[in-house]
């Protein structure tokens, strides 16, 4: 036996279409077997809450053992897992090829995946991971909805929060007037066919947070693919599915890999990169999806011809090199790498893409902003989320710089709520969804 991280980590196909996946016999002896290994490493105790709880199972049982503490137990454990997957990157010396195999975020993953099985996910929870429905309504009512959903909303947050759980002091995405789709038609950026990557062609990915909430992120892409030469196209045929993984719907998940690499394939064919300008939604194409269905040759096909939108920048800069014409940005930028761009095991590619605009100060700060995705809104959990994100919030606001950026979009606002809720805050940054704004911004496309 030896110690682990000597290697590359390695992760296995989920076996989610096997009844013994489902076994919760077999799941219990899995849950023990792994939860015995991390109570004797403790490795991971700083990361997300799902470590300290079970370590606090353990050590305030009878025994000070895993065998005293109660399975029931264990749903406490999953609950905090967001599945950022930095246990398994970053932390973990006993990940495959190790032959303890331990992947938690997947064991996590699967415990969901069991109780979804049930029909044990909430009403409320089920309907949230509707995005592509919620966005398509809500972007007809923006006023309305985005009315209803401010956090200085009393009356309705108080009533969201009974009903579906949401907590009532959570800053949320706000949505767009109309989608991404409908902006970039109405709004075509004007391509420069003598620009260095002139010869590149590019689908740009939507996301649903990309076409129904925050279009700034979509329209500075293509507006800087444009300048820099590349042939762009919108195209969004549907979610990739995180918020269903996130509940374990792992065969819906799979479903929506299927509409999605299936719809895109067409244009790899004809020679166009994939973009993704969410971390997560890249995370989910290049990886998730070929765990899930390892066969499937239209996602094997589109994993490997994704890029996260800072990926593909950054290619563009080192193969054919970016167009002239950037200004510096005054004040300097504070950039927060997200989880999911980490997970993509890329490097630093948004803090690579901002040192691409001249004379730019920036300063990085590489720790969990704690929002989780949906998870960080939810009552049980808002005040972890806002626990684990102000490490990185402090370090954020004490870097002195004009703007804050995250590439993870949620984690920005999460961030911003973070930064106003230390103590002594005077003049908080402005919040940026993501670098390519900042370069848009640098090339003059767009304004602040």
């Amino acid at each position: 036996m030896r110690e682990g991280s000597l290697e590359a980590p390695i992760r296995h196909p989920i076996d989610w279409e096997s009844a013994e996946f489902y076994d919760e016999v077999k799941l219990d002896a899995e849950l023990r077997r792994v939860f015995d290994i991390c109570h004797g490493c403790r490795r991971c105790f700083n990361l997300c809450d799902s470590f300290p709880r079970l370590f606090d199972l353990v050590d305030d049982s009878k025994s000070g053992e895993l065998d005293s503490v109660d399975s029931a137990d264990f749903k406490r454990v999953v609950d905090a897992c967001t599945l950022c997957d930095m246990c398994f990157l970053t932390k973990c010396p006993y990940v495959p090829p190790h032959e303890f195999n331990l992947d938690f975020p997947h064991l996590m993953l699967r415990y969901r995946a069991v109780e979804a099985n049930k029909n044990k996910i909430s009403l409320a929870d089920r309907q949230l991971t509707e995005t592509d429905r919620n966005g398509k309504w809500a972007t007809l009512i923006y006023s309305a909805a985005n009315w209803a959903t401010r956090a200085n909303n009393g009356i309705m947050r108080s009533l969201e929060e009974k009903l579906i759980g949401i907590d009532r002091r959570a800053e949320l995405p706000l949505y767009a007037a109309q989608t991404l789709e409908a902006l970039a038609a109405a709004q075509p950026a004007k391509r420069d066919a003598t620009a260095p990557a002139q010869a590149r062609k590019a689908v740009l990915y939507a996301t649903c947070f990309g076409d129904y909430n925050d279009t700034s992120i979509g329209m500075s892409a293509l507006a800087v693919l444009a300048k820099n030469g590349v042939e762009t196209r919108i195209v969004y045929p549907a979610c990739c599915g995180m918020p269903k993984l996130e509940q374990g719907l792992i065969g819906e998940v799979a479903q929506a890999a299927q509409t999605v690499s299936q719809a895109l394939s067409e244009y790899i064919d004809e020679g166009y990169d994939i973009v993704a300008p969410v971390p997560s939604c890249a995370l989910m194409l290049k990886f998730e999806w070929p765990l899930i269905l390892p066969n499937d040759e239209f996602v094997k096909k589109l994993s490997k011809a994704t890029f996260d939108l800072s990926e593909y920048i950054v290619d563009i800069s080192r193969n054919e090199g970016l167009a002239e014409g950037m200004q510096p940005i005054e004040g300097g930028v504070s950039f927060h790498v997200s989880c999911h761009s980490r997970a993509q095991n890329m490097g630093q590619k948004g803090a690579e893409l901002l040192k691409l605009i001249p004379q730019t100060e920036i300063s990085v700060v590489e720790r969990c902003s704690g929002h989780g995705g949906a998870w960080g809104y939810k009552k049980d959990h808002f005040e972890i989320a806002m626990k684990v994100g102000k490490p990185a919030a402090r370090q954020l606001y004490a870097a002195e710089k004009k703007h804050v950026v995250s590439e993870c979009p949620l984690a920005g606002i999460h961030i911003e709520q973070e930064i106003k809720s230390l103590d002594g805050v005077a003049d908080k940054p402005q919040r940026v969804a993501h670098p390519i704004v900042l370069m848009a911004r640098a090339y003059g496309l767009t304004r602040d």
